[in-house]
């Protein structure tokens, strides 16, 4: 019998697919991080949802204010990615019993911090018993079909840039799973990144206006693996010259003897977005970011996947990151 740590994340999401089918008012298919339909005039709604578990997606340490925060951060990124701004948003929880009345005070501030830091109401939900904390947010937009960005429009020639920088938030989990000490500059870098993420919808929603990206990602399930994402949907190669690691990442991997590169390519839970960049429109989509745009690599030709430079050699990227049910 084939059990769901065989199948994984993906294929789980293939299955759901071929049952359910797509209508003709179907925007964006199953595989993209969003949904949207027609609606009229030219007009699509965008849908996103994605949910919070306890047991495998709070750290240790997380307090439930910053789940919810998080929680709501997760689906603002990949609006993000879209270019398109959250209007509404649904909350729905599974709260365990043992849960004290301030500890759904927590979860009340955290939610109501984010929505405002994001500048949309959550307008309702809904709340059930559940044996594990689940956090299930759903959010809701309007706009032009022909401004959504999409995972698919990447070409041959555009470069491949993020907005931030990568390592802290996988450095600040093994720090925190493997109890390792960390001096307190350090250590307050590192926890800033895995506790109190940040969604980059002011860089997306300017990227998006400038005209300038052709595909966009987010990059929570990992630089690595949200690169393979955007490699397969354009069914092109991405060849990366630079890995932007962050300071306290590198910081860290000296202190532990680990590879900086492996910690940036290979981690997680951290916020940026990736994008696909006309190569004539460059500067334009950087001073679109207010210089928070970095060229990492570039999209082409000639096979699959991602590969990355060392020297005149290149090396393939392992696509591995986070898929549910197989982490």
């Amino acid at each position: 019998m084939v059990s769901l740590s065989d199948l994984g994340e993906l294929r789980v999401i293939h299955i759901m697919e071929r049952a359910l089918g797509t209508s003709r008012r179907t925007v964006v298919s199953f595989g993209d991080d969003i949904s949207a339909v027609r609606v009229h005039g030219g007009k699509i709604a965008v849908l996103k949802t994605d949910m919070l578990v306890g047991s495998t997606d709070l750290p240790p340490g997380m307090t439930l204010r910053q789940a919810a925060w998080k929680a709501v951060v997760a689906n603002v990124s990949d609006l993000a990615a879209k270019g398109v701004r959250p209007l509404a948003g649904l909350v729905a929880l599974g709260l365990p019993r043992s849960l004290r009345r301030s500890d759904i005070e927590q979860l009340a501030r955290g939610l109501s911090e984010a929505a405002k830091a994001y500048k949309f109401p959550i307008v309702g939900g809904d709340t059930n018993e559940s044996c594990d904390l689940t956090i299930s947010i759903a959010l809701f937009a309007i706009t032009n079909a022909k401004k959504l960005i999409l995972r698919t429009g990447a070409r041959a020639g555009d470069l491949v840039a993020v907005t931030g920088e990568f390592g802290s938030s996988s450095a600040a989990l093994r720090a925190v799973l493997e109890h390792e000490e960390r001096p307190g500059k350090l250590q307050r870098d590192l926890y800033r990144a895995l506790y109190s993420p940040r969604a980059q919808l002011d860089l997306g929603l300017r990227l998006a206006a400038s005209g300038t990206i052709t595909s966009s990602i987010d990059s929570s399930d990992g630089l690595a693996w949200s690169l393979h994402q955007l490699s397969e949907s354009s069914q092109l190669g991405i060849v990366v010259e630079n890995v932007p690691v962050s300071n306290a990442a590198m910081d860290f991997a000296r202190r532990y003897r680990l590879r900086a590169l492996d910690l940036a390519l290979y981690g997680g839970e951290e916020y940026e977005l990736i994008v696909t960049v006309n190569p004539r429109k460059f500067q334009k989509a950087f001073r679109a970011a207010n210089g928070h745009l970095k060229q990492i690599g570039y999209v082409t030709r000639g096979f699959r996947g991602v590969r990355i430079k060392h020297g005149r050699s290149m090396m393939p990227v392992k696509k591995k990151g986070w898929e549910h049910f197989k982490n």
